[in-house]
This record gives structure tokens, C-alpha cells and sequence, in this order.
């Protein structure tokens, strides 16, 4: 994990830029991440509700809870969350995927406030959230310590950062690269880079360096014949990852 003046990897905004006009078609190239969504919604929501005290199962469960969703791409995971009443807040390094998440929030109806940034911008103006999501995004960034250290400077005290990314493993190599883009062709070949995925170790150190306090691992597995993601005990490849920041609730 290099060091770097800023969390944006210039090669890695240019490559999803390049796919900004196919967000929202869930056969395309982002369908893995569409077939995905659901299982990392639920966790949200279920991790945020826990915390902040609230009932899981009612449609307005994350009402009132400010939320940031960085690495937001076209919105795909800020949608649903607006919908279950959270004051969303997206924000992304390509113009083009702000772009394309806008238009789409506008057609379906939804206040959303998507701004073409990054998590430094956002600490240099002071913004705070209860709750910060960086979804598939850490194995993207040029340094990860950085990266983490600004989410955790965005969290309000008392409030969550929820990451997902990818293990470092022979396993993940196997499945997540070899498998997902040379074998199956989910994602494009490129999407990913093995050097640049993180230990839950690794995520951790730098969560808790950061002044946030590590609370829950989740593992999420491909099962083949349900044809969906589900929640698992197996940390080898996809896992998400919860931390709080000490303080009061807000």
C-alpha cells in the first residue's frame, strides 16, 4: 500500500468513465455489480439500523441517517438507499458518471445530491454523514491508508463506515480475476488488479489507525445454482466490512 497525495487513481477513473453510458442496463458490463446490489443493500441496511436503533424490516428504515456513498458510478447503490429514506449523497471523480447518475435519479424521481468529487474535497469543505460507504471502491484508490483515513474523518462521532472490497488471496485471484474476467467474462478484462486488493487485515489496521473502531465482517460468496450473492462466513474473496466511530449518536 503506496503512498500518494491523493486517493484518486487517474487509470481507474478514466476505465469506468469509459462505461458510464452502461450503469443502469443490468445485462451489461455492470451486471455483476446489479446482481450484487441486493445482498450489499440488505447489509447496510441491517449494520446502520442495528447501530442507530432502528427496525430493519420497515420501508423508511435509514430516514433521517445522512449518507455518503463515494465511488458512487451512476448510482446504483444510492438509489435503493434514498428510497429506504436516507438523505443520499453521491459522489464520484468522473464528470460522466455523475453525468449519467443524475439523469437517472431525475427519471426516477429522487432527490439525490451527486457531486463530481472526491473524499479529500469533501474533508477540505468539512462535510460530516452518519454513515460512509466506500463499495468497491478501496481496491480502486491510489492509497488505501489515505483513502480510509479521509472516510473516517467524514464519519459524525457515533456514527459507521461500511467498506466492501476484495481479498488478497490465491482464491480471489482465481475466481475474481481469472474466473470473473478471462474465463465467464463478467467484467471486462482489466477491472481489476490483484496487487491493489486488501486484506481484511490490511482494511482493518487502516480503519483503526484512522481513529475508527472495527465492529463487524461480513464474507459474500457467488452461489452458482441460486444464481445470486449471498452472505457467508468465507472472507477468501468478496467481504464487507463495518467500523464506528466513538462518540455520541447524532
Amino acid at each position: 500500500m503506496r503512498s500518494a497525495t491523493s486517493t484518486v487513481d487517474n487509470a481507474e477513473v478514466a476505465r469506468f468513465s469509459a462505461m458510464a453510458s452502461e450503469w443502469w442496463d443490468p445485462r451489461g458490463k455492470m451486471a455483476p455489480l446489479h446482481k450484487f446490489n441486493p445482498v450489499r443493500i440488505g447489509y447496510i441496511r441491517d449494520r446502520a439500523a442495528d447501530h442507530f436503533g432502528r427496525d430493519a424490516k420497515r420501508l423508511d428504515s435509514l430516514k433521517w441517517l445522512r449518507i455518503l456513498d463515494i465511488g458512487c458510478g451512476g448510482g446504483i447503490l444510492s438509489e435503493p438507499l434514498a428510497r429506504l429514506g436516507a438523505e443520499m449523497v453521491g459522489v464520484d471523480p468522473a464528470e460522466a458518471n455523475i453525468t449519467a447518475a443524475r439523469a437517472h435519479a431525475e427519471q426516477s424521481e429522487l432527490a439525490i445530491d451527486y457531486r463530481c468529487s472526491t473524499a479529500e474535497e469533501l474533508v477540505e469543505q468539512r462535510e460530516q454523514f452518519d454513515l460512509v460507504l466506500a463499495m468497491e471502491v478501496v481496491e480502486h484508490v491510489a492509497d488505501v491508508p489515505l483513502f480510509v483515513g479521509c472516510c473516517a474523518s467524514l464519519v459524525k462521532p457515533g456514527g459507521l463506515m461500511i467498506a466492501a472490497t476484495l481479498n488478497r488471496t490465491l482464491k480471489s485471484f482465481a475466481l475474481a480475476i481469472v474466473g470473473a474476467e478471462y474465463v465467464l467474462r463478467w467484467l471486462p478484462v482489466g477491472t481489476h488488479r490483484w496487487d491493489k486488493f486488501v486484506t481484511p487485515n490490511e482494511l482493518e489496521l487502516a480503519m483503526e489507525q484512522s481513529g475508527l473502531s472495527f465492529a463487524h465482517e461480513q464474507g459474500v460468496i457467488y452461489n452458482l445454482i441460486a444464481d445470486r450473492w449471498q452472505l457467508s462466513s468465507d472472507l477468501d474473496v468478496n467481504y464487507m466490512m463495518t467500523a464506528e466511530k466513538g462518540g455520541p449518536l447524532a
